[in-house]
């Protein structure tokens, strides 16, 4: 068991470079979109979309859209990229409602 975990590692740590960082890090903020959506529903008692779900998925998807990019992967790019577009219209929707609910002059 010791070698297959050695062995694995071993060829994980060999495949590290700044574009598999790129892609790493860019899982990691899409996947905390997750989280924060899952404490904010637990703390309304009901199931709620917070701002900052928007951002991280917004930050994720241009992150792994890079990554997609630097790999080439055609099917990773299209993936990406619709989602970027609903995700910057949903936040372009939540300023404009912000905007809608705020008094006249403030």
């Amino acid at each position: 068991m010791v070698e297959i975990l050695d062995a694995w590692w071993s060829k994980f740590s060999g495949n590290l470079n700044w574009l598999v960082v790129l892609g790493l890090v860019g899982q990691a903020v899409f996947m905390a979109r997750f989280v924060v959506q899952w404490i904010a529903s637990e703390r309304a008692g009901e199931s709620v979309m917070p701002y900052a779900f928007w951002w991280l998925s917004l930050g994720g998807a241009g992150l792994l859209f890079a990554y997609a990019v630097a790999i080439a992967d055609p099917v990773f790019i299209v993936g990406q990229s619709l989602g970027f577009i609903i995700y910057t219209r949903n936040l372009v929707l939540i300023r404009k409602a912000g905007r809608k609910a705020r008094p006249v002059g403030g």
